[in-house]
Parts: structure tokens; sequence; C-alpha cells
């Protein structure tokens, strides 16, 4: 039996009908239509499919949808700003090369911004440590870290 919850999905209230059983993931990919969050490991150690979840970044596989209930979501979906406009760390992953097949990307921008939100100077080594819990199999990490590097300087900037 479906059971209904009720939580914020990008800044847009939402009513999902969910399986008692289903995962986070699957509820938004499934029930709420927001496919860019990934279903990599479904284990919780790729990070394909981090959210953030009450201002912290969660592996929507290992959440239950039920337990979402009076939660706020952003997902992948959410991260740009308008129609017409790409968040900084989306326009720092497109000019480092940081995305090459594209399937970890998500679970990577949305890791990167729960990074710049609680630590607008990260270090090299925090950037490292904060991303540890993602898997690339295409690009080594090193234009990730650049790219997120370059974002929180770009918004650094944009702060002055």
């Amino acid at each position: 039996m479906r059971k209904v919850i009720e939580l914020v999905i990008n800044s847009e209230p939402r009513e999902l009908a969910v399986e008692p059983h289903a995962t986070l993931l699957d509820a938004l990919r499934n029930d709420a239509g927001l496919t860019g969050t990934k279903k990599g490991c479904d284990v919780g150690e790729c990070g394909s499919c981090t959210v953030i979840v009450d201002g912290r970044p969660m592996n929507a596989c290992l959440m239950l949808a039920p337990e979402a209930h009076g939660c706020q979501l952003t997902t992948i979906e959410g991260v740009q700003p308008s129609p017409d406009t790409v968040h900084p760390i989306q326009e720092q992953f497109m000019q480092c090369g940081a995305a090459q097949c594209g399937f970890c990307t998500p679970g990577f921008v949305m890791m990167a911004r729960a990074l710049l939100e609680a630590n607008p100077h990260p270090t090299r080594d925090e950037i490292r440590f904060a991303i540890a819990g993602n898997i690339c199999r295409c690009t080594g990490y090193t234009k990730i870290i650049e790219a997120i590097e370059r974002t929180a300087a770009t918004m650094a900037n944009e702060e002055a």
C-alpha cells in the first residue's frame, strides 16, 4: 500500500505516493519524474545519487522515501538558477572538462554544492575529502577538483 509523503523538492511543495520500502532515489526518479539523480551502485558507495536533504548531502539510495516526509530536498534539477543560466559549479565543470561520460556528474555537482555552501573557501584536501564518496570512472578526479576550486574562487569574487 502506497504512503503519501509531503516534502519540498527544488523549492516546490510536492506530495508523492510512495511504496513504504521504496528508496528516495526510486521515488525521485519514478514518482517525481526527476531522472537527473542517477542510480549507480544502489548501495551507497558511488555517490551518483547524491541529493541535498535539509542542507546535507545524502545518498538517495540509502534513504527510504517515507523518511523524506517533511524534508527539503535539492536535486540536480534544482541547481540551475533559471532555464537560461547555469550555476557556477555547472559552468566550471564545463570549462574544466570535469565531465566525461557524465553519469557521475550530478552526484559530484551536488556534493560540490553542499561543500561550498558549508565551506565557501575549501582547501584542496577538504575538496578531496568531501568528494571521497563519489566515484568517477573516466576523469581521474583532477579536473573535478579543479572545477570545484575554480567555483569557490568565482563565488568568492562575486561576493566581493
